[in-house]
């Protein structure tokens, strides 16, 4: 069982959303967006849903993208980390999701580990090393209408289990999709790829 109480402080009943829930991506998942995704879910309410493929490291690194910014003089250790691709929607835009303790402008609370943050700021503060100790900077996200990720869900699109910042910041990426369906106890290589499709 996890640690950490399932409980938090936002306004919506825990059961009608899947805000911190990591979706993994079935095997007959056919969108090549999303085929052996992990997908951390950061806000799902009436107006649809957000999230951010954890699982999709480009090639770039945050020097790079230090670089396209115009920051100088970034922290070497920082800037050797790795950028992921968040979603197909978006791609001109970034989107940090990092630990607690830290506050931006822009700031969304997933859980009571997790943070997203959309703004400038981060990535500034990232780059003289007093921003987040556990972060991912993503390009993109993924976005689903209202309704949409509902229905995905109701045919088998995806496995869903409460998101592990441990996951989310720290499994080696090739990793991350068969670790998030070990949380649920499934091999994921084991399902055939037409579960689901009678």
């Amino acid at each position: 069982m996890p640690e950490h109480s399932s409980t938090d402080t936002r306004d919506m009943d825990s059961d009608s959303t899947l805000t911190n829930q990591l979706l993994i991506a079935m095997p007959g998942m056919l969108d090549p967006n999303f085929s052996t995704t992990v997908t951390l879910i950061c806000e799902h309410n009436d107006s649809g849903a957000l999230g951010i493929i954890i699982n999709r490291p480009l090639n770039l690194k945050l020097s790079g993208l230090f670089e396209q910014l115009s920051v100088d003089g970034a922290d070497a250790y920082v800037a050797s980390r790795p950028v992921v691709a968040g979603g197909p929607v978006g791609t001109e835009r970034g989107f940090v999701l990092h630990d607690k303790g830290h506050r931006f402008e822009n700031t969304l609370t997933v859980s009571n580990d997790i943070n997203l943050t959309l703004s400038r700021d981060v990535i500034d503060a990232m780059a003289t090393g007093t921003g987040p100790e556990k972060a991912l900077v993503a390009i993109g996200y993924a976005g689903w209408e209202p309704g949409q990720l509902e229905a995905e869900m109701l045919a088998n699109a995806w496995l869903n289990v409460t998101a592990t910042p441990e996951l989310v910041f720290d499994t080696p990426f090739e990793k991350r999709w068969d670790s998030a369906a070990r949380l649920l106890g499934i091999d994921i290589a084991s399902i055939s790829p037409d579960a689901g499709h009678a």
